[in-house]
Order: structure tokens, then sequence, then C-alpha cells
């Protein structure tokens, strides 16, 4: 199996922190920062499940700016065989 090795940037686990901490943002966003900063630093890949949700917000014209860059780091750092 081939392995993903990007990891999160400095400026996105920025973002994903801020997310995280903000009471004015959504579930979904609060999800896919998580799924950023838990891949900060470290060799994990993002999972089946996350790469699904992470490919609908893309998708979807309802989400912000913010919430579809977080997807996208979430998507460069899935399975590369998936």
């Amino acid at each position: 199996m081939s392995k993903n090795t990007k990891q999160t940037s400095n400026r996105i686990a920025s973002v994903a922190a801020a997310t995280l901490s903000s009471n004015s943002s959504s579930q979904i966003a609060k999800s896919l920062a998580a799924s950023t900063l838990s891949q900060r630093g470290t060799a994990r890949q993002t999972g089946a499940e996350m790469e699904k949700v992470a490919s609908r917000v893309l998708t979807s014209e309802k989400y912000s700016a913010t919430t579809k860059e977080l997807a996208a780091s979430v998507l460069s750092q899935a399975n590369k065989e998936r």
C-alpha cells in the first residue's frame, strides 16, 4: 500500500485551531479541523469516512471557503490508493 507522507502545514494548523475554538464554526468544520490537526507532525492518513465528508464539502456550495480549505487539506493527506 502506498503511503501518503504529506503533513498539515503551520498555516492550516492555525486555521484548524481557530476553527475548533470558535463558537460560530459548524460541526462539520470542527470535524475537518480535528482531522487536520490529528495529522500534524505524524504519518497518519485520512480515513475513508472523513474522505467522503471532505469530498462532499468540496462539491457543495453551502460551505465557507475556510471549511473547504480544511476539507482540501484532509483530502490531500488521504491514502493514495483509495
